[in-house]
């Protein structure tokens, strides 16, 4: 969360002419409802099935730059599809910028919580090791602009051979 996945996607897609796909953007159009109602409603449970189907879609889609909710990990499935499809880039950001992307944003129901640090700090406990397990590239987004992440993710990409 708050790592830049949405923005960065956005400026990859552009500058690559490549389609963009948000997983959480594509379930709520599927589902007529924002994020907070599905967890309201189905729980996050009900959510992670969601996700999990359009994963398992939008990876089949080629080619594609996929940004996908924190939590996407946590699914074995997910992990295969992604690591098996594609290149797999991390956005690694601290949880005190994370706190700080995230303060003003009513729309990630894990973070309406008494303390969000807590919340971020067991989240990122959690699926750290999943991340690094992964991913192809790990790229350091904190107190950086977009463009400039966007930029290196494309000169790394450029000179791995992994862009035609």
């Amino acid at each position: 969360m708050g790592a830049g996945k949405s923005t960065i996607g956005l400026l990859l897609s552009k500058e690559l002419n490549t389609p963009f796909y948000d997983i959480d953007k594509v379930i709520e159009d599927r589902a007529g409802a924002n994020i907070p109602w599905i967890f309201d409603i189905e729980g996050e449970q009900g959510f992670r099935l969601r996700e999990q189907q359009t994963i398992e879609d939008i990876t089949q889609l080629s080619p594609c730059i996929i940004a996908t909710g924190g939590g996407a990990v946590l699914n074995a499935e997910n992990r295969a599809h992604l690591t098996a499809r594609g290149t797999v880039v991390y956005l690694k950001t601290t949880v005190e910028q994370q706190l700080e992307r995230t303060a003003k944003d009513k729309n990630r129901p894990l973070l309406q919580a008494q303390s969000p640090r807590k919340v971020l700090t067991s989240l990122m406990k959690e699926r750290e090791p999943l991340y690094l397990d992964i991913s192809d590239l790990i790229i350091h987004t904190d107190k950086r602009h977009p463009r400039a992440v966007a930029s290196e993710i494309i000169r790394i990409l450029e000179e791995d051979g992994l862009l035609r």
